[in-house]
């Protein structure tokens, strides 16, 4: 009777009479509930009196889901897996926890779906931290404010529109001008600036999704970068979850002190799923159908990117939102919800595209909330009066098409600003370094490309971005020797 014994909970050694002594009777009950029905990836039971909002649910089967709706006889259930077995009359078990994923460096590099499972064919994820999905955005004396340049590549972006960390700055605009094409550069400039990216990809065909995985790698952009995909054909519910696993992948890192760049690409897409999820769980719907706590889950979503002060880590998750318009409506309903909930916007216009004029940033309708106080003053000084220049320029370019006659220093005005026009041109995946972006503004209003043919500007510009990779010159370089310097460049250059 007392031979040891081992205790499977602890892993101690103890006699029977020990665990006999110590033994209390106990009644041990589970809730148990039942399917009634399912079907468009949300599944309604019955029973589970005492389940909470949130909480993940286990079927017989083997598949599983996260409650949405508490009705007051039914439970509707979003389902995150679900297999060929699930079908009416199926148990239904309740699970105590809600929603959470891995976290950790070990993510970095890897390709995973909203729940952290891999699907780039590797093992998981050896993570030994979970976080919750769901979290409260950092409150306002945590926060600190946005000072230091989150450098995109994109010379319209970082000298016009400046982009600080931990901002939430919106990329606006019709399918197919550019967007997630900017959203890709700022991505890859990130090489050595030590900010860890995470990139959600939501309800993209596959085709999209391969050829992004494809450009980090080839770029080394994967090797700091964790990409989040929830592609077109899997179930509604992953697709609403995947930006805020990514969020909360991001969320641990700026946690740690560490900057982070978050893209949500994008959220019309999920704005669609979860009117589609709202509307299958019998929600009443609203404007265009959409339910009315849609600015909500965006809100609560887009608030947690900030930067904390230094006695909460110091780190900083800067958001990077994508948002689709239709024929160019900027006022639609959900293209309106974001901007007002974000730091400012990038528009991409459509004229501007078949112009030629790419990235076909519309400098008039976007704007930066944070503008000049997250940019290095040497930029912030040389692009001062650029913005306005460039908007007086495109006001007096429109007089030019009904052959009017104009002063000299209109016409003056015209030449310089369609010099400008070409100057910020840029091809995609082609980011440039912050010093060459000093040198071209430097060289620009010292009236260095005055003397030049617009055809031959875009080889000039190669030229002098090679120039300024192999110069000793740096942002904290006084202005004399950037201006000596160039000068005597475009001397020798010619």
């Amino acid at each position: 009777m007392n031979s040891p014994q081992v205790d499977t909970i602890t892993g101690f050694s103890k006699t029977v009479d020990d665990w006999l002594t110590s033994y209390q009777l106990k009644a041990h009950y589970s809730e148990l509930g039942s399917v009634v029905s399912v079907g468009d990836g949300i599944a309604w039971i019955s029973g589970l009196p005492t389940a909470t909002m949130d909480e993940i649910i286990f079927f017989g089967d083997g598949s599983h889901g996260v409650i949405f709706e508490l009705a007051s006889e039914l439970i509707g259930v979003v389902l995150l897996h679900e297999k060929i077995g699930l079908t009416a009359g199926t148990e239904a078990f309740r699970s105590g926890r809600t929603m959470d994923v891995p976290v950790g460096d070990a993510l970095l590099g890897r390709v995973i779906d909203p729940l952290g499972f891999p699907l780039d064919g590797e093992i998981k994820p050896q993570t030994t931290t979970r976080r919750a999905l769901e979290h409260l955005s950092p409150p306002i004396t945590y926060r600190s404010d946005v000072s230091e340049p989150l450098y995109t590549g994109n010379k319209v972006i970082d000298t016009l529109i400046p982009i600080g960390k931990g901002q939430r700055q919106l990329i606006i605009g019709d399918e197919g001008l550019g967007r997630s094409a900017l959203a890709i550069d700022a991505v890859i400039n990130q090489k050595g600036k030590n900010v860890y990216c995470v990139y959600v990809l939501i309800g993209q065909k596959r085709s999209t999704v391969v050829s992004t995985i494809e450009l980090f790698k080839k770029h080394d952009a994967i090797s700091y970068t964790t990409i989040v995909v929830a592609e077109a054909n899997t179930l509604p519910g992953l697709q609403h979850l995947a930006p805020f696993s990514g969020c909360t992948i991001a969320e641990y890192w700026m946690k740690k002190g560490q900057d982070t760049l978050i893209v949500y690409d994008d959220l019309s897409t999920h704005a669609k799923t979860y009117r589609e999820l709202s509307l299958l769980i019998r929600r009443p719907p609203g404007r265009e159908a959409y339910p009315g706590d849609i600015f909500y889950v965006h809100a609560r979503l887009l608030e947690r990117a900030t930067c904390l002060n230094h006695n909460h880590g110091g780190g900083s998750m800067t958001a990077l939102p994508i948002i689709e318009t239709l024929q160019g409506e900027i006022a639609a309903y959900i293209p309106t919800n974001l901007i007002s909930i974000t730091d400012g916007q990038i528009y991409l216009d459509r004229e501007l595209f078949v112009a030629g004029n790419r990235p076909a940033i519309d400098i008039s309708l976007s704007v930066s909330r944070i503008g000049g106080r997250a940019q290095n003053p040497a930029i912030k000084n040389e692009a001062g009066r650029i913005k306005l220049d460039y908007l007086q320029f495109l006001e007096l370019e429109i007089y030019t098409r009904f052959g009017a006659r104009l002063e000299a220093s209109m016409e003056m005005a015209i030449k310089k600003g369609r010099i400008l026009r070409e100057l910020l041109k840029q091809d995609r995946l082609v980011p440039q370094t912050i010093e060459f972006q000093l040198a071209w503004l430097i060289a620009f209003n010292e009236g260095l490309f005055a003397g030049i043919e617009l055809k031959r500007i875009p080889a000039k510009m190669i030229s002098l971005a090679q120039w300024t990779s192999e110069s000793n010159l740096t942002l904290h370089s006084r202005r004399q020797q950037w201006q000596r310097a160039l000068e005597h460049w475009f001397q020798l250059a010619g």
